[in-house]
Formats: C-alpha cells, sequence, structure tokens
C-alpha cells in the first residue's frame, strides 16, 4: 500500500516538474485535491475460512477493499500489512464459517418461477411462502389433488395450471382425463420435467391448438405430440408453448416467482447465478430485468445465449451477428456471458427422453431435441467463432454425440483450453469419462437425478444397471475431470448445500443408498458449487476462491461443510452472503415484518430436507432493499415486456 502511494507522490512530482512558471505552480489545495484518497479496508475473521486457495488453503481472516478482495492470512498479518491505510475489523462472522460464495452453475429462474406459481403437485413436498404442496403418488391421488385444486378456483374462466405430474409415479394422462375434471375450464398439466405439456379440450379452443394447426407443424415437432390425447413433449412442446406462453407468464405471475426464486437463491447462500440457454425472448428477458436486475439483487445473474434457436432461423453468416445481439439484454445485476452458447443434444430426464444406446425396456430409444444434422451444424459453426459450448446431454447416445462432434471439430480445428461442457449428465457409461477427459471436456451434473428417481428408473424404463450410478460423478472426480453440481431449477431444489449433500451421500428419497462407488468427496463437492462452478462458466479468474483480487463473494455458514459428519450437510444454517463486499444476511423467521417463506422439498414421505433444520424453509423472510420497487411498478414494467405495451 505505502508504495503505491509512493508511486502516486512520484507521479504527482513528475507532473509538477513541467507545470510552466509565472505564477501557475498549483496551489497547496490544487495538490491536496490530486492526491487519491484511499478506500477503507474492512477485516473479515471468522472461526474457519476455506478459500480454496492451494497456497493458503485456511486462513484467520480476509481482507476486502470494495468489491475486491486484498488480502487473506492472520489477523495479525492483515493489520500490520494495512499501513496508514484506513481500515476496520468487522467480527460479524467471527464465529461463523466462511466459504468461497456458492454458484448456482445451470439453473432457470424463469421457469422456476412459474413452476412454483403454478398448483404444484409433485413426487416431493414442496413448500411455498403462503401454503404447502404435499406430495402426491399414484393415480387415484394425483387426479384427486388436480380435480380438488379446479374446484377450489373462484373464477370458472381462470386456467388451472399444474407442475409436477410424473408418470411413472403417477400413472398415464389423456385429454379424456382432464375432460373427465372439467370441459369448460382450460387445464394445462406441465409435467414435472418442465418439457411436456397435457392439454384439455377447453385449453385447446381457449388457445388455439386445432388439428389444422397441428398438421402445420414441422415433422420433428409433429412427431413429439400426440394431438388426439392432448400431450406436447419436446419440440412439440416448443411448439404449444407460443400459444401458450402469454396465458402462463402473466405480469402478476412472473413477477411475484421471481421474487420468490430472488429470495430462495439468497436464502440457499448463492452468490452467482447462470441460465445457460433460457427461452430466447427479448421480453422474457426484459421480464427477469425488472425483478433479478435490480442494485438490491443480493447476487448476480448470468445467461448464455441458445444457439438452437439462432442456428435454426439464420443461416451460418448471420449467426454471429444475430448471436452478439443478445448480448445487450441484460440489465444491471443480469448480464449475458459473451462467447458462450448453449446446444441440446437428447430429451429430458424426468420424462425418460434420453437417447439411450441400449434403448428402454418398452424398446423405445428417446428423443432429439436438436435433430443430430442441426446439432453438427450448430457445434461446428460455434465451434469456428470460438464459443464455448454448454451442451445439455442426459442419455449416454447423447453423450456420444457430444463427444463424438467434440472430437471431429477438434481434429479439423484444434483448439487450445475450449472447456466444453456436457451438462446434467445423467446416464452414461464408464468408458465415456476416460473419452471426456481425453478430450478435454468438463461436466455439470445434476446429483439429485439418483436422489429421486434411481428407485423408480431401475424397474421403471432402465435397469440397475442403468439407474443405480446415474449422475457418475465418482468415476469423473477420480479421473480428474473438472465437475461441478447444478440443480437446473427447478428440476432439483436449488440449494448448493443440498446438491453437496446428494453428491457425498446419494441416498435416495425412500432411504436407499444407490451406487455408493459414484460417491464424491466432501471437498470435491464443495468446489462443485464454488471453483469448479466457476471454472465451468470462465469465471474463475473473478470468482470461485478466497484470493486476492477476486470480488469479494462469500457464504457464510454455521458449520464446516468439508468436515461435519457427511449426512448433515444438508442442514448447515446459511446465516448470509458477502456478494461483491454488500454484507446481505437472511432474515429468519420471526425478524423482520414479512414472516417466514420458502421453496422447495420439505419434510414429508418423501422429502430429502427436514422442516425443523436450519435450511430456507424454515428460515427465509422475503428479501427486501432500499431500491426494491414496487410490486405495481414491477407489474408494469412486466407487462410492457411481455405485452409490448402500457
Amino acid at each position: 500500500m505505502r508504495r503505491g502511494r509512493l508511486m502516486s507522490t512520484l507521479c504527482l512530482a513528475a507532473a509538477l516538474g513541467s507545470t510552466p512558471a509565472f505564477g501557475q505552480q498549483p496551489t497547496l489545495q490544487d495538490l491536496m485535491r490530486d492526491v487519491p484518497v484511499l478506500p477503507e479496508i474492512v477485516i473479515y475473521p471468522a472461526r474457519e475460512i476455506i478459500t480454496l486457495d492451494p497456497t493458503k488453503p485456511d486462513v484467520e481472516a480476509v481482507a476486502v477493499v470494495e468489491d475486491r478482495i486484498l488480502a487473506t492470512g492472520s489477523l495479525n498479518e492483515l493489520t500490520a500489512a494495512v499501513g496508514d491505510q484506513p481500515y476496520r475489523i468487522d467480527r460479524t462472522f467471527e464465529d461463523g464459517v466462511v466459504v468461497p460464495g456458492f454458484v448456482a452453475q445451470h439453473d432457470h429462474p424463469l421457469l422456476a418461477g412459474l413452476t412454483m406459481m403454478s398448483e404444484v403437485i409433485a413426487i416431493e413436498d414442496w413448500v411455498l411462502p403462503d401454503r404447502t404442496f404435499p406430495a402426491a403418488l399414484g393415480r387415484e391421488e394425483y387426479l384427486a389433488r388436480l380435480a380438488d385444486a379446479e374446484t377450489g378456483m373462484e373464477d370458472p374462466d381462470e386456467l388451472l395450471l399444474s407442475w409436477g405430474y410424473h408418470h411413472y409415479f403417477h400413472g398415464q394422462l389423456t385429454k379424456a382425463d382432464l375432460d373427465a375434471i372439467s370441459t369448460t375450464r382450460p387445464i394445462i398439466v406441465w409435467h414435472r420435467s418442465a418439457h411436456e405439456f397435457f392439454l384439455n379440450s377447453a385449453a385447446e379452443e381457449r388457445y388455439g391448438v386445432t388439428r389444422e394447426w397441428w398438421e402445420g407443424l414441422p415433422e420433428a415437432a409433429r412427431a413429439q405430440s400426440d394431438f388426439e390425447n392432448g400431450h406436447y413433449w419436446e419440440q412439440g412442446w416448443f411448439a404449444i408453448l407460443s400459444l401458450t406462453a402469454g396465458a402462463l407468464a402473466t405480469p402478476e405471475r412472473v413477477r411475484r416467482g421471481l421474487e420468490l426464486v430472488k429470495d430462495y437463491y439468497h436464502a440457499a447462500g448463492v452468490t452467482l447465478g447462470s441460465e445457460p440457454g433460457g427461452i430466447a425472448s427479448k421480453a422474457a428477458q426484459d421480464a427477469q430485468n425488472a425483478v433479478l436486475g435490480v442494485s438490491s439483487s443480493p447476487f448476480r445473474f448470468y445467461y448464455i445465449i441458445d444457439g438452437k434457436s439462432i442456428t435454426a432461423a439464420y443461416p451460418d453468416e448471420e449467426v454471429a451477428a444475430e448471436s452478439e445481439k443478445m448480448l445487450s439484454w441484460g440489465e444491471g445485476m443480469t448480464d449475458f456471458l459473451p462467447h458462450r452458447v448453449k446446444l441440446f443434444a437428447d430429451g429430458a430426464v424426468y420424462s425418460q427422453a434420453m437417447q439411450m444406446t441400449d434403448g428402454y425396456t418398452n424398446d423405445s430409444h428417446g428423443e432429439w431435441m436438436m435433430e443430430p444434422e442441426l446439432f453438427a451444424r450448430t457445434f461446428r459453426i460455434y465451434w469456428d467463432l470460438g464459443y464455448q459450448l454448454h451442451i445439455h446431454v442426459t442419455g449416454d447416445a447423447g453423450v456420444d454425440l457430444a463427444l463424438d462432434h467434440l472430437e471431429l471439430n477438434m481434429r479439423r480445428n484444434p483448439r487450445f483450453d475450449h472447456r466444453t461442457v456436457l451438462v446434467h449428465f445423467a446416464v452414461s457409461r464408464p468408458d465415456q469419462v476416460d473419452r471426456i477427459r481425453r478430450l478435454g471436456a468438463v461436466v455439470s451434473g445434476n446429483p439429485y437425478y439418483p436422489v429421486v428417481l434411481s428407485d423408480n428408473y431401475r424397474v421403471n424404463g432402465l435397469d440397475p444397471e442403468r439407474a443405480d450410478p446415474m449422475v457418475r460423478m465418482g468415476d469423473v472426480e477420480r479421473a480428474g475431470i473438472s465437475f461441478s453440481f447444478h440443480s437446473d431449477m427447478p428440476m432439483a431444489p436449488g440449494q448448493p448445500l443440498y446438491l453437496m449433500w446428494t453428491g457425498v451421500n446419494r441416498i435416495t428419497l425412500d432411504g436407499n443408498l444407490r451406487a455408493p462407488d459414484q460417491r464424491v468427496s466432501r471437498l470435491g463437492a464443495l468446489r462443485a458449487v464454488t471453483l469448479d462452478a466457476a471454472y465451468s462458466l470462465g469465471l474463475e479468474d473473478q470468482i470461485g476462491s478466497i484470493e486476492p483480487g477476486k470480488l469479494a463473494n462469500f457464504t457464510v455458514l454455521a458449520e464446516n461443510p468439508v468436515t461435519v459428519d457427511p449426512m448433515t450437510i444438508k442442514d448447515i444454517t446459511v446465516w448470509g452472503t458477502v456478494q461483491e463486499g454488500r454484507v446481505l444476511p437472511v432474515a429468519r423467521a420471526g425478524v423482520g415484518d414479512s414472516g417466514a417463506t420458502g421453496l422447495g422439498p420439505m419434510s414429508g414421505a418423501r422429502a430429502p430436507v427436514p422442516a425443523d433444520s436450519g435450511d430456507i424453509g424454515a428460515n427465509v423472510t422475503v428479501w427486501s432493499a432500499s431500491d426494491h420497487r414496487s410490486p405495481g411498478l414491477i407489474e408494469r414494467a412486466l407487462a410492457r415486456a411481455i405485452w409490448g405495451g402500457g
């Protein structure tokens, strides 16, 4: 610090040496005005600080200047190094454990908000700020719950939107089943995968879903839909979404959902999030900016463009320019990451639309979200543009497709540190892990899949040999491949501590241990939601560890997730966060004037998170800050964004 002040003084002296004479010499006031005023240093001691800096893995304190980390070390070392720069010691975290700020590597805030604002009838309990949705298992219970929801609605014309249905847990669902509940009220059932819709006849009539419309769809979309039963999946789902988006994403529902998600992520300790390849809509992005982009937002959220939408609509020579246009869509605390793109291989895990080399037990093989020809073209275009590719892969055939094109393009146009990310990584083979390593790819896995699905899938659709080792992160860790965890919210609870717990333990919702050899180390799990998550986004020089020069992003916990009993990781209380230097405690139940809120699976017959734990459902209150916009202002902004009018 003293050297910096000396250099400033020398620079000032040099400038003075060239100052003309004859009364032009600066006054004392001029000199004092030009001397830089150094900002205050804040030194935070803590019971434990896990830096993930290999040179200083455990330190006593961290010094912060504005939004950056200045230094780490012992309290005596830091105070001695301060010199004459102003500083203070903040003992707020003295009894806590400080870890690098949690990163939500691959989540969907708008989708999460919309699903949580629907009538949730799912395979787990979900607790929301104003009500609890208990799990429903079996066809009879599911249909009864859906009928009860319809009966309880006051407006006879209001859409009944329900999320959480899963065919292997709730039985088959048809248009006739929904018509038996109501022939006058539009009903849309949103599959647990969020990649499928079921519509009743009233919904078809309301939103213009006619046989003529269906017959005019592209062949792939028509093949991934069943007009007679009102069922639309993957590309068929994208087609039906174009007719129903306005009804699903009303301004009020979007605002409430995004506010809920914002509170949720903060309470879970998230300091930065990312959505690779969300809905490619400027209106949808504007809606998210209105809530998540405000300066008071407790985390920064990045977006990655959807390559599928662009290459499907534009010729090769226009792809670069159209991709660049989306980089201006962010605002404030939301932004797009440049030179990164999302691709899709095969279908959703919850739908069992993963492409499987050996097929399913019903002789099907899965679905492609991008036809292989479009996938190949899109991969080549963005590879040659120098983009980092995030590829949605769910089945082993999907993994093969991605790796085949990675190897082909590496041989054709070799790139250093391409850091291609295989996202989700549900079902794979051991031989593919070695290939991933050789090709220099990294993995972002969803460790919730085996927890929620392996018990069912080992007897429905798959078998124990493929269902038990889903998300084989143990093999990935042993191979030395960089890996991260994500929730794909709402596909899993967007709680990094819970994701760590699932990856370390692999205990199913029914209490079974599946594929114990695929468990990861506790340190690896922590890196998976911090430093390796940052690495997968190309942000490791800014976040992910507590090192000088990086952003001051910390998550403050009650216990050390690397040393506690592995079974208690999910129960660790999140005190709050430091986000780019801002200290943001999590409001607790009974504190403040908003009451307790929560989001995510909670206690129950099939619930992974105890309700009386230190987890967010018991502790969260609604986020508030000085520049927080009123609901009315937000809803007007969303109305303009979604509808284009006042």
